[in-house]
């Protein structure tokens, strides 16, 4: 990789990290969902990036990528376990990043919280050219479990691609054999995901994230201005509520 393509990933990465922090101070019982997420790529813009993704945030037993309808007024509750992700881009150059708020007054949460923090880690530990991604599994399950959790394992970290949010290699949240191995240049997204659950997850709910597979053949009966800002997007996943 070039320094300047690894200079786009560093900005992005960084620029990902501080509105991570800003949602995980500004999360709270009371506040919407789509307050928080649009806000967040408000700020992406101000610092010099842009969405790689619509930011989402799921809440209790939705593991991931709710994301907020143009009408969306779900707020967050006390209780609440809350999830919020975030990807940004520099030139097609993208940094992903996430993280776990406990909003209940008791901290029933926090050993969740602190499970998949651990684990992520124990993980980039692991890190280095050569190493079989199913070993980073390995060590996502083995401290997961140590905690008294399951890895939900039909979730998975990823590969990071120029205009490309989800390329190889997979990562697992377990011990996983003949999935590959990392090597030099690469870019890569680790997730954990900790639950109190058997560790698999179904798809439910409304679909609110799109991303274009190929420009269309012929154009004629549809919105021209949707289809210049969708190709402007370069294939990357854009949400119902931008239009």
């Amino acid at each position: 990789m070039d320094t300047s393509a690894l200079d786009c990933h560093r900005k992005a990465g960084r620029i990902a990290a501080e509105c991570r922090e800003w949602a995980r101070q500004n999360i709270r019982p009371g506040v919407t969902v789509r307050h928080i997420l649009e806000t967040v790529e408000s700020m992406i813009r101000e610092k010099g990036g842009k969405p790689a993704f619509p930011a989402q945030s799921s809440r209790n037993h939705v593991a991931a990528h709710y994301c907020s309808s143009p009408s969306d007024s779900m707020e967050y509750e006390e209780g609440d376990c809350v999830k919020v992700d975030i990807g940004v881009h520099v030139d097609g150059f993208i940094g992903d990043t996430a993280c776990s708020v406990d909003l209940s007054s008791d901290g029933r949460w926090g050993s969740l919280v602190k499970a998949s923090e651990d684990a992520l880690a124990a993980a980039i530990a692991q890190v280095e050219p050569g190493r079989h991604v199913g070993e980073i599994g390995a060590a996502i399950e083995r401290t997961i479990m140590a905690a008294g959790f399951e890895p939900i394992r039909n979730l998975t970290g990823h590969g990071l691609g120029r205009w490309k949010v989800h390329t190889a290699p997979q990562i697992p949240n377990y011990a996983e054999r003949g999935a590959g191995t990392l090597k030099s240049g690469m870019v890569i997204a680790i997730e954990p995901f900790a639950c109190t659950g058997r560790g698999m997850i179904v798809e439910e709910g409304r679909a609110e994230v799109f991303m274009m597979v190929r420009p269309p053949r012929k154009s004629r009966g549809l919105d021209k201005e949707v289809l210049r800002s969708v190709m402007d997007w370069r294939g990357l996943p854009i949400a119902r509520r931008y239009f």
